[in-house]
């Protein structure tokens, strides 16, 4: 049995929404202290609809998997319906993840909902 499957290989080869979006209006970013992997999430949201998402990891293939695939699961979605993604859901996604890289699909939810909260935050202060 491969190590990765198809579609883990397909989103690190390939990576979906990397880069930065110089006008978002919710960033998050997000680390594990541990492996060293850094991820950090823009999102363009627009009448509560999250336009554009694109992100930037420093990582394993997992890592980098991970975060590709999370923004692909929420562009063009509802806020609400972001803010419900779990790394189960990430994980699953991608056709499963080894057991040691699982923290992997837990720093992209992290880092979506950080991002989901800084733009909560400056809807507060507008």
């Amino acid at each position: 049995m491969a190590l990765y499957s198809e579609k883990v290989m397909d989103h690190f080869r390939n990576p979906r929404n990397v880069g930065v979006i110089e006008d978002a209006n919710g960033i998050g970013e997000v680390g594990n202290a541990r492996c060293g992997d850094i991820m950090k999430m823009y999102l363009k949201i627009e009448d509560d609809i999250i336009q554009d998402v694109k992100f930037e990891t420093f990582g394993c293939g997992s890592a980098i998997a991970s975060s590709s695939m999370a923004t692909e699961l929420i562009k063009g979605k509802p806020v609400s319906e972001a803010m419900q993604l779990t790394n189960k859901a990430v994980a699953e996604a991608l056709d499963g993840l080894p057991a040691y890289k699982m923290h992997c699909s837990v720093l992209a939810e992290e880092a979506i909902q950080a991002a989901l909260e800084d733009y909560r935050s400056r809807q507060e202060q507008t």
